[in-house]
């Protein structure tokens, strides 16, 4: 009975002995861990002025587009006061640049390019192709208020490129699809396969839509044409790759 009583006293001893981290050897020699340097501080944007706006050139207006992407690109994007730029951009607006998108829901246009409120006039329609509205819209985001660049924004899988090539008869779908119809005929020396599922053949339609779009804006507008003669806007192209986010200009 004696020695089980004093043969439980020493179990006790030695569980409570490796409990304690005062007897852990191995606590001893653990490295003291540092905190992580800290990620410096984002971009916070402002709304920009009528003076800074003047003071932009088209090319610089093309490097900040390409950078905002790049940051859209690793998830780096500018912290802004949103509250404070809706009350900042009450009394007028100075974009940059008129961004020409398709109606494509996978491409937020501000966001791929790292853009808040009051940078950019942007239109949208299915394809990307002008016409009088969206013409009459170009020469009042330039010539009226300023801004430097038109940019015609195409993108991968496009479900209207490939309306066309299919040439879908649908409602209004069918007078629209008829915007896009002259850069299939342009993509006509495509050596491969020329159907809406060869990604290769939609992607080269698609770039030769973008084309298309920039040269009917100089022909239709030449208000714009005199702009871009002049120097004080550039009209250029870009094709958006919707599985990366990277914009490639043209």
């Amino acid at each position: 009975m004696k020695n089980t009583f004093f043969m439980a006293i020493a179990i006790a001893t030695t569980l409570l002995a490796c409990s304690n981290p005062s007897n852990d050897n191995t606590a001893k020699t653990d490295t003291v861990k540092t905190a992580p340097e800290a990620a410096p501080p984002p971009l916070r944007e402002r709304v920009l002025t009528a003076e800074e706006q003047k003071a932009l050139t088209p090319d610089m207006v093309i490097a900040s587009l390409k950078e905002g992407n790049q940051r859209f690109m690793t998830n780096n994007i500018t912290s802004r006061d949103h509250s404070a730029m809706v009350r900042n951009a009450a009394p007028g607006q100075f974009p940059k640049a008129v961004i020409l998108s398709c109606l494509d829901s996978r491409i937020p246009v501000e966001d791929v390019f790292d853009k808040g409120i009051g940078d950019l006039f942007v239109a949208r329609v299915a394809g990307n192709f002008s016409n009088r509205d969206i013409l009459g819209s170009m020469e009042f985001g330039c010539k009226v208020s300023g801004a430097k660049l038109i940019l015609v924004l195409g993108h991968e899988s496009c479900g209207a490129v490939k309306g066309a090539i299919d040439n879908v008869k649908l409602g209004n779908i069918t007078g629209m699809l008829a915007n896009i119809q002259p850069a299939v005929a342009k993509s006509a020396d495509f050596s491969g396969e020329k159907t809406s599922k060869n990604p290769a053949y939609v992607e080269q339609v698609a770039k030769n839509n973008v084309l298309h779009t920039i040269s009917e804006i100089r022909t239709n507008s030449p208000i714009l044409k005199e702009m871009e003669d002049k120097g004080e806007i550039k009209i250029v192209g870009a094709y958006y790759n919707i599985q990366t986010g990277a914009v490639s200009f043209l």
